[in-house]
């Protein structure tokens, strides 16, 4: 990927949280993301899977500068926006904004669904102010709302309708990125569709480029291009969304897709169902060799004492295990 193809390089990307007091008042930390490295091309969608606490949505708010990063690199374009402070990085912001979760603790309801937009394009500076009240209202109508619901306040809007004005603010600012953190979680299965083509049309229309977190492999499969698997801090396989779905390599990757309802009914019964024992060992505590070692069916002696690392194994697709040879065989089928 050249650097003109790329609008977000991330690289080793570490965040770790001082947690206690520890043995004779020695700190511990929590390492929720723990050397990270991927790139976004411009236009696209990169999406990041993986159970709770995995780290993808810290990854997330890392890139937003929304936590402290404690170690690595996050590049926006030419911009070095892991490094940036005060108004240097409030003028960057501009260029990426966030779309969070819950709709309902998104907006201030005390402020008219309108006023959310025109605040925000108040704050980015966006165009003359005498033209920000027509910004505002295209930017409502292009996300699917009426202009006459601009003076209504976020309790008389449904769900699905919050996360649109959510949306509509994040697009104010004419961003380049825009990092959805599970944006349709708490969204009914039908509103949920809507949503997600609705991202697809504005991405298509204004040139987006989505960091897209999800535990939802379906909706993951509809939106991204491109898809990182994360396990305890780590990436342990990332690849085309093709590539990761018609042929997963890294145990993790095969346990969550046949934990999913099925891609293709046709294609395997639920008999296949790959069952995890145990629980992801503590972030505070994490052990040696592979991580996913003490819960994968597969794991021998190496990788209970020697770390994979994230390696290619064919054209786009790299995967982070011992037991995948370097021509992308598994070699525990």
């Amino acid at each position: 990927m050249s650097a003109n193809e790329t609008l977000l390089s991330v690289r080793d990307l570490k965040v770790h949280f001082p947690v206690g007091g520890g043995l004779f008042g020695a700190k511990a930390w929590v390492k929720a993301v723990d050397g990270v490295s991927f790139d976004i091309r411009r236009g696209s969608t990169f999406g990041i899977v993986g159970e709770s606490g995995s780290g993808k949505s810290t990854t997330a708010l890392a890139v937003m500068r929304l936590v402290p990063i404690t170690a690595g690199q996050v590049r926006l374009g030419d911009a070095d926006i892991g490094t940036l402070q005060g108004e240097a990085l409030r003028r960057e912001r501009r260029r990426f904004q966030m779309v969070f979760q819950d709709p309902y603790a998104s907006l201030n309801p005390r402020k008219r669904a309108g006023d959310a937009i025109l605040d925000a394009l108040n704050l980015m500076d966006v165009g003359a102010p005498a033209e920000r009240p027509a910004l505002a209202e295209r930017l409502f109508v292009q996300t699917g709302l009426k202009a006459e619901q601009m003076q209504l306040f976020p309790h008389q809007f449904s769900g699905g309708q919050r996360q649109r004005i959510v949306l509509a603010r994040a697009l104010a600012a004419k961003p380049e990125l825009v990092v959805c953190d599970e944006p349709v979680s708490a969204l009914d299965v039908a509103i949920q569709a809507q949503m997600l083509n609705l991202m697809l049309r504005l991405q298509r229309e204004h040139g987006l480029t989505y960091l897209f977190i999800s535990h939802d492999l379906g909706v993951v499969r509809h939106m991204c291009d491109e898809v990182a698997v994360m396990y305890l801090g780590r990436i342990v396989e990332r690849a085309s969304r093709v590539a990761l779905f018609e042929r997963p390599l890294h145990p993790y990757t095969r346990a969550l897709w046949s934990a999913a309802p099925s891609f293709d009914p046709g294609a395997r019964s639920r008999a296949h169902r790959i069952r995890l024992q145990g629980d992801p060992p503590s972030p505070r505590n994490i052990p040696p060799g592979c991580r996913f070692a003490g819960r994968c069916p597969h794991a021998q002696e190496d990788c209970r004492s020697t770390e994979p690392a994230l390696r290619p194994v064919s054209e786009g697709h790299a995967v982070a295990c011992h037991r995948v040879d370097a021509e992308g065989r598994a070699l525990y089928e």
